[in-house]
């Protein structure tokens, strides 16, 4: 694919290029024969000569760029034959062989659809079923309109059963190439020329099917000359899009992105509006009319109701993770610094009732552990030691990474449990961490600070800024932890000695110094 787009960039596509705008001149000369000369001898050579000059174009484009899945062309050149044999027997001969033209017609248009199969297989989104739904109400949008204003009065014209049945087929094959187009440009992209070069040939397919229609129902007189101009066309821009070095991804596998959201919102709009205008129009249908109308009305009111229960659930699932990325750590998964403070006045009612304390954690020596090994090990070190601490704490416990190495705790304890945690904090750290660096040994130390329900003048802010003193002061006096109520008493230091956590320390120090070296 890469390698299409460089081919694409530098070869430049018609912008500049004389053989492009010869080719073009070419070709639009050759497309208006017939409308100037009322011919049907030159209007047949003429198309003859499209067809051959398309088929060798096409031929050109798989020797010279080697598609990596050429069967879609192959198709496409295939259903550009049936489609001239149909029209040649329809228009250039008599009505004892006109069962063939259709045949040959409706295997056209059997063609064109599995070559859109093939190359739209590759681009499915695993799991994402919006883009299909959106397609498929754009497709029952278009089969709605064809039956109020093409299929119902050629089901009401007195002509016989079999070319009654063919002529009705045609609409609806119209609606179904629609939804693959639709599905088609959704995942496109404006670097695939080529594609959308095929796009404009199908709409063009779609054009001259249309005026057929209204011919055949009688809706409208068009000369067979205007007929199978837009023919013309889609034969000729297929040829191009063989011609351009994008023609090599049709069919490949891609990562696609689906966009167009609202223009696909847009055409379903349409969609509803011509449904809301048929009972209106069509009020002269009938029994078997109004049943296919309103069964077509239905199915459309429902797939927009889907339609629409989807992005709302899809806008709630965004919504819930951008909240969660606004409210979290990104590396720890543990509450950030504003979500923190946040806590609670969001259950206020939790947290008021009953005293409170904050732990500060912060690790010893993480500095040196960044120095020695880098950010990368810093940084498993720091996710490591936020799912230590969530192991030890309880569910309802609001945990939180505070800022580079240091964690908070916010609980509903007495100064006592307080204490307890904080020992068992601390005994989370007695083990090495095992990183991909190796077994790194290292401490922390805590300060405390705890409020009661009959002092509601504490907020989380005054609670952070004690129990940031207490860790200070225990990790100065190497205490492990420390209370801040204890502070006001410097010459009798509370909390529990670490002589372990200082002798570890000491080897750490001994061990990264040893490393560096």
């Amino acid at each position: 694919m890469a390698s299409s787009e460089e081919q694409a960039s530098d070869h430049g596509y018609c912008t500049g290029n004389i053989w492009c705008v010869a080719l073009l001149g070419g070709w639009t000369a050759l497309i208006s024969v017939p409308l100037v000369f009322e011919s049907r001898a030159l209007t047949l050579l003429t198309m003859l000569a499209v067809v051959a000059g398309a088929l060798t174009m096409i031929g050109s484009g798989l020797l010279r760029h080697r598609p990596v899945q050429p069967l879609p062309w192959y198709l496409l050149s295939l259903s550009a034959v049936l489609f001239a044999l149909g029209t040649a027997l329809r228009d250039f001969t008599d009505d004892s062989i006109s069962p063939l033209d259709d045949i040959c017609t409706l295997a056209g248009y059997l063609g064109i659809g599995v070559a859109a199969t093939v190359w739209l297989r590759p681009r499915q989104v695993r799991g994402n079923y919006d883009l299909l739904l959106d397609s498929t109400l754009i497709g029952l949008g278009a089969l709605l309109t064809s039956w109020t204003f093409l299929i119902s009065p050629i089901l009401q014209s007195r002509t016989a059963t079999m070319t009654m049945v063919v002529a009705a087929a045609y609409p609806i094959l119209d609606a179904l190439l629609l939804t693959l187009v639709a599905h088609s440009v959704a995942t496109s992209t404006r670097s695939e020329t080529s594609l959308r070069l095929l796009h404009l040939a199908m709409v063009a397919v779609l054009v001259g099917d249309l005026g057929n229609s209204l011919d055949t129902a009688g809706t409208a007189t068009i000369g067979h000359e205007v007929l199978l101009t837009p023919l013309l066309i889609a034969y000729a821009t297929v040829g191009i899009a063989a011609l351009h070095p994008t023609m090599a991804s049709l069919g490949a596998p891609r990562q696609i992105h689906p966009h167009h959201s609202r223009q696909r919102a847009s055409s379903i709009a349409v969609a509803l509006i011509v449904a809301s205008l048929v009972p209106v129009v069509g009020s002269s249908l009938g029994t078997v009319d109004r049943v296919v109308v309103s069964s077509l009305s239905a199915l459309l009111l429902i797939g927009v109701l889907v339609r629409s229960e989807r992005a709302i659930q899809r806008s709630a699932r965004s919504e819930r993770r951008a909240q969660y990325q606004a409210d979290h750590d990104m590396l720890t998964g543990l509450l950030n610094r504003s979500a923190l403070l946040r806590v609670i006045d969001r259950n206020s009612a939790h947290w008021h009732a009953q005293p409170r304390c904050l732990l500060f954690i912060d690790l010893d020596g993480f500095k040196m552990v960044n120095d020695s090994y880098g950010h990368a090990v810093g940084d498993e070190l720091i996710a490591n030691a936020a799912s230590r601490i969530r192991r030890v704490v309880r569910r309802d416990d609001a945990v939180a990474r505070y800022g580079g190495d240091e964690f908070v705790v916010l609980a509903s304890l007495t100064k006592q449990d307080a204490a307890v945690l904080a020992e068992r904090l601390l005994g989370a750290f007695v083990r090495p961490f095992d990183l991909s660096a190796g077994e790194v040994p290292i401490t922390a130390s805590v300060g405390i600070a705890c409020d009661s329900p009959r002092d509601p003048q504490a907020t989380v802010y005054d609670l952070i800024r004690d129990a940031d003193s207490a860790m200070y002061h225990a990790k100065e006096y190497s205490l492990g932890y420390a209370f801040h109520d204890d502070l006001r008493h410097p010459h009798l230091p509370a909390g529990r000695p670490v002589a372990a956590s200082e002798t570890r320390s000491r080897n750490w120090r001994s061990n990264a110094e040893s490393t560096a070296v």
